[in-house]
């Protein structure tokens, strides 16, 4: 798993698809938003077919898809408060212009 090996996350699941890890995040986390494939998260591109969510939970871990194309998609989890307030900034604003175009 790339750089993001680096932060040694906890690993969720494992060998689950696109749809499998957003379902988890969205059933466990405190809260998620949904971003689109090339979202930067710890300084990696995030990739995956849309929309991809990123949960946040209470402790400041941020939970998240991961793809490796030889591995599989994994399910991470990390803390990180100023990563996990960046990703609630992004997404809310990702929300409003959402709202917008409606």
């Amino acid at each position: 798993m790339g750089c993001i090996e680096m932060l040694k996350p906890q690993v969720l699941l494992r060998g689950i698809s696109f749809r499998e890890a957003r379902e988890y995040i969205e059933s466990s986390c405190d809260e998620y938003y949904y971003f689109q494939p090339g979202f930067k998260l710890f300084g990696e591109y995030i990739i995956g077919v849309p929309p991809i969510a990123v949960g946040l939970m209470k402790d400041g871990s941020v939970v998240f898809p991961y793809t490796k194309p030889c591995h599989g998609t994994f399910v991470l989890k990390h803390r990180d408060e100023a990563e996990a307030e960046r990703v609630r900034k992004l997404g809310r604003e990702e929300v409003m212009r959402s709202l917008k175009r409606r």
